[in-house]
């Protein structure tokens, strides 16, 4: 497991929050504005801009399309919050958990 997920003792900040801190201070358009450019509801922008919805992979390639962007770093940002909360559920079940030695190709 990636180290800076496994030491954290609190949740990576959500895709939505950059995308929110993008849309508003830098674009400086409303929610409605944005979502209306971005072919999608007011709802649904807001519900991922408010951390209670996951970032989609489309939802990642309409906010990049609309500001220039990658949206592969909403995706990143959206599997480490993903790891950061299954690491805190499993917790100490996952040090029970032998490794396996592997061959590695040469």
């Amino acid at each position: 497991m990636d180290f800076h997920i496994r030491c954290r003792t609190r949740a990576p900040s959500h895709p939505g929050d950059l995308m929110r801190e993008i849309i508003e201070e830098q674009a400086e358009l409303s929610v409605t504005e944005a979502a209306r450019r971005m072919g999608i509801s007011r709802q649904v922008l807001h519900a991922a801009l408010r951390n209670p919805t996951a970032v989609s992979a489309d939802m990642a390639l309409r906010f990049a399309q609309l500001v220039g962007g990658q949206p592969e770093l909403y995706l990143r940002m959206q599997e480490n919050l993903y790891l950061w909360a299954a690491q805190q559920q499993l917790g100490a079940r996952l040090a029970r958990i032998a490794p396996v030695a592997t061959k590695r190709a040469a």
